[in-house]
């Protein structure tokens, strides 16, 4: 049932600079001398990648709760309140650093109905049917860390938690062959060479293996380009299943 890739979108962009500039602010330090890592970084992220417009426009008109899997800072949480968007959400990460400090923004934001925990999803002994989660689910950057003989096992787990209506959104980059794809992969390494990435991706999802995937699970699917101004291979894929 999957469907050809759709042309990139030109009209893709970042979020505004003044939203971004709203949207970080739940991150800075509590004290004038604080750390303000996070404060720059949602900052720079919101205002430089078309990721959250690309996944809020997917998710919109959904009511069902979204499951947020390496869900970071939960930006993603605050990205869906600032488009009126009141689904519950539920963020997991194996960083308990980044969670504790993913609840102190939603705190500080007064975001409702949003939870963080941390959750090792490699880790074997845990079960993502355990969550009991029926609804979307969303995997943003992540399945280049997952290692390929467990992609397609994740992917079957993942889309039995749709819900009627619901949609699986992915945001990856993709073993496509092409010049965007080499060069992704040239910076990720860099990016773990000098310590901004805690670690080095094993290799991208092939667009085969996710539309096999997909077409096995019974679930309508589109693959669009989501570069931006960027000149990495970042795709957003949206898999559906039918109300």
């Amino acid at each position: 049932m999957s469907v050809a890739a759709t042309p990139a979108d030109p009209a893709a962009r970042p979020v505004p600079a003044e939203l971004a500039r709203r949207i970080s602010a739940a991150f800075g330090p509590e004290h004038w001398y604080g750390n303000r890592w996070d404060l720059h970084y949602t900052r720079a992220k919101l205002g430089s990648d078309p990721l959250y417009p690309g996944v809020c426009a997917a998710l919109r008109g959904s009511g069902a709760p979204v499951l947020d899997l390496g869900c970071g800072l939960g930006l993603l949480a605050h990205a869906l309140r600032a488009d009126g968007q009141a689904m519950a959400y539920r963020g997991i990460d194996l960083d308990a650093a980044k969670i504790a400090r993913a609840r102190r923004a939603a705190a500080r934001a007064g975001l409702a109905d949003a939870m963080f925990e941390a959750q090792d999803l490699a880790d074997p002994a845990f079960d993502l049917a355990s969550l009991g989660h029926h609804g979307n689910v969303a995997v943003l950057d992540v399945l280049q860390f997952v290692p390929a003989e467990a992609r397609r096992p994740l992917l079957e787990k993942m889309t039995a938690m749709l819900a009627p209506g619901a949609r699986l959104v992915i945001r990856t980059g993709l073993a496509d062959g092409s010049r965007r794809a080499r060069i992704t992969r040239a910076v990720d390494v860099f990016s773990r060479v000098v310590g901004w990435m805690g670690a080095t991706p094993g290799g991208y999802p092939e667009p085969e293996m996710l539309r096999a995937a997909f077409d096995a699970a019974g679930l309508r699917s589109q693959f669009t380009p989501l570069y931006g101004r960027t000149p990495f291979n970042n795709w957003l894929v949206v898999a559906t299943r039918d109300a």
